[in-house]
C-alpha cells in the first residue's frame, strides 16, 4: 500500500469514526427523549383518567359517556389505565374490557418509590404511581407507535447520511492527498535522476516555508556536501597518487643508476642513505594520508577525557624538540585564569598533541630564525593558543586554501613537504569543535591561532 492510499484511508477512517459517533449520539439522544416524553404523556393520561373518575359530575353515564370522552381526547395509542388498591385489586379500568394484572414485585416497587417506570416485551411503556392522600395505585400504559416510526425514519436518515458522507469524504480525501503529494512526487522523480555525474543539479525551492520546501533545501544541502566530499575524494586521490609517485620514481631512478654502474663502497653507502631518506619521506607521507583518511570517519565524542591543555602543549613542544634539535621555543602566558581547572578541555589527547606538534613543526620549517613563539591565554569560555614565527607571509589568495590537503604556498617551494600538516591540524581541531586561523601580522610575523572551548565547570570538577 503506497503512502497516498494509506493517508486517504486513514483520513476517511478518521472521518468515519467521527460520523459514527455523531450519528450514534444523535440517535441515542432522540431515543432517550422519545422515551422520557412518552412516559410523561402516559403518566398525564393516567392522571387525567383518575381526575375524571373523581369528578362525580361526569359519572352520570359511567359505562359510555365517560369512556367515550376519555378515548376521544387520548393522545396515547392503545391507552391502558388501571386504578387499584394497595393489594392489587382493580377499582377502575380503561378500557372497561381490559384484563390487567400487575406483578406483585412491581407493585412493591411502586409502593416503595411512589413512581416506577418499565417496559414489557412488546415495547409498551408503563408508569406506576402511588396516589398521594389515597390508598390507591395508578398504572397507565401505551404504545408509542408514532415515536417508533419517527425513530425508524431517523435511523434510515442517519445511515443514508453516514454512507453518503463517507463516499464524499473518500473521494475528496483521495483528490486532496493526490494534490498534496504532487510536490513530493516531483521531488522523488528529481531524486531518482540524481546521480554522481549530475550532482551539480539542484531541486527547485520556492519562497514558501512549508515542509516540502524544507525537504528540497535539505536535499540540496546534502547534494552540496556530497559534491564537496566527492571533489575532495577526487582531489585527494589525484594528489596522493602524484605525491606517492615522486619518491617512488626517485627511488627507482637511483636504484637503476646504481645497478648500471660499478660503484665503490662509499658510493653505495650514499645511494643507500639517499634511498633511506626517500623511504622515510614515503613512510611519513603514507602515515599522513592514513591519518587524514581515518579522521574523515571520526566525530566528536562526548566521552573524551578531561585534559590540561597546557600539559599537552608542553608535551608537544618536548616532542618537537627531539625532532628538531635546533628548534627554539618561547612560551608566553597571556591572560590566564586563577583556577587551573579553567585550562581543562574535553579532548583526545593524542590528536590534540598531533595538532600542536604539526603547528610547531610548520612554524619552525618556514621561519627564518628557527624560533617559534607560543602564547597561551584563556578568554571567557574559550582557550586561545597562538603560534608565531618570523618568515615570508602568505598573500591573500593563498590564505583561503592553506588548510586544504596538498596545498603549498609560494613560501614553501624551497622546503620539503607534502602540504598535509595543516590539513591534519584543521581536521583534528574541527573534531574538537574548535577553529584554526591564519593571520599575518606586522614585521613579517605569521600567526596560527587555535581556539578551543573550555570544559564546563560541572564536567571539570
Amino acid at each position: 500500500m503506497n503512502l497516498k492510499l494509506r493517508f486517504a484511508l486513514l483520513f476517511t477512517l478518521f472521518v468515519a469514526v467521527i460520523l459514527i459517533i455523531s450519528s450514534g449520539t444523535i440517535y441515542f439522544l432522540y431515543y432517550s427523549y422519545r422515551e422520557s416524553e412518552f412516559f410523561e404523556r402516559v403518566k398525564n393520561e393516567g392522571l387525567e383518567f383518575h381526575n375524571t373518575i373523581k369528578n362525580r359530575a361526569l359519572l352520570r353515564d359511567p359505562d359510555s359517556a365517560l369512556y367515550s370522552h376519555l378515548r376521544h381526547n387520548s393522545t396515547v395509542y392503545d391507552e391502558r389505565v388501571v386504578i387499584m388498591d394497595l393489594n392489587g385489586r382493580v377499582l377502575h379500568r380503561l378500557p372497561d374490557t381490559l384484563q390487567f394484572r400487575v406483578d406483585p414485585a412491581i407493585l412493591e416497587k411502586i409502593k416503595k418509590h411512589e413512581e416506577y417506570l418499565w417496559h414489557d416485551e412488546r415495547r409498551y411503556q408503563y408508569v406506576g404511581s402511588l396516589l398521594k392522600g389515597t390508598r390507591e395505585v395508578l398504572v397507565s400504559a401505551g404504545y408509542d407507535s408514532p415515536g417508533f416510526e419517527k425513530l425508524y425514519n431517523l435511523r434510515i436518515i442517519l445511515i443514508a447520511v453516514l454512507v453518503g458522507a463517507l463516499l464524499v469524504t473518500a473521494f475528496v480525501s483521495f483528490v486532496f492527498v493526490r494534490e498534496a503529494f504532487m510536490p513530493l512526487k516531483r521531488l522523488s522523480m528529481q531524486m531518482k535522476h540524481t546521480s554522481f555525474p549530475n550532482l551539480s543539479q539542484r531541486l527547485p525551492v520556492g519562497n514558501s516555508r512549508d515542509e516540502i520546501s524544507d525537504i528540497a533545501r535539505n536535499f540540496n544541502g546534502m547534494l552540496e556536501r556530497l559534491n564537496g566530499a566527492f571533489d575532495f575524494q577526487k582531489s585527494f586521490v589525484y594528489h596522493a597518487s602524484h605525491e606517492l609517485r615522486t619518491p617512488l620514481a626517485t627511488m627507482l631512478s637511483e636504484t637503476e643508476s646504481a645497478l648500471g654502474k660499478k660503484l665503490s663502497v662509499e658510493e653505495y653507502n650514499r645511494v643507500l642513505i639517499s634511498l633511506k631518506e626517500e623511504q622515510q619521506e614515503l613512510i611519513e607521507l603514507t602515515n599522513s594520508l592514513l591519518v587524514i583518511s581515518q579522521s574523515e570517519e571520526m566525530g566528536y565524542i562526548q566521552g573524551w577525557p578531561m585534559v590540561r591543555i597546557d600539559e599537552v602543549l608542553y608535551d608537544a613542544v618536548s616532542h618537537a624538540k627531539k625532532m628538531f634539535p635546533a628548534l627554539a621555543v618561547d612560551m608566553v602566558f597571556g591572560a590566564m585564569p586563577e583556577n587551573a581547572e579553567d585550562l581543562l578541555v574535553r579532548a583526545n589527547e593524542s590528536l590534540l598533541k598531533s595538532v600542536f606538534v604539526n603547528l610547531v613543526k610548520n612554524a619552525f620549517m618556514y621561519s627564518i630564525d628557527q624560533k617559534v613563539k607560543i602564547t597561551l591565554e584563556a578568554a571567557g569560555e574559550t582557550i586561545l593558543i597562538h603560534f608565531d614565527n618570523t618568515g615570508t607571509q602568505l598573500p591573500a589568495d593563498e590564505k583561503e586554501n592553506i588548510m586544504s590537503p596538498f596545498f603549498r604556498g609560494g613560501n614553501a617551494l624551497k622546503t620539503k613537504g607534502y602540504g598535509l600538516g595543516l590539513a591534519i591540524v584543521h581536521r583534528f581541531i574541527t573534531l574538537h569543535k574548535g577553529t584554526v586561523t591564519y593571520m599575518p601580522i606586522s614585521n613579517d610575523v605569521n600567526r596560527f591561532t587555535i581556539t578551543i572551548n573550555k570544559a564546563p565547570a560541572s564536567q571539570g570538577a
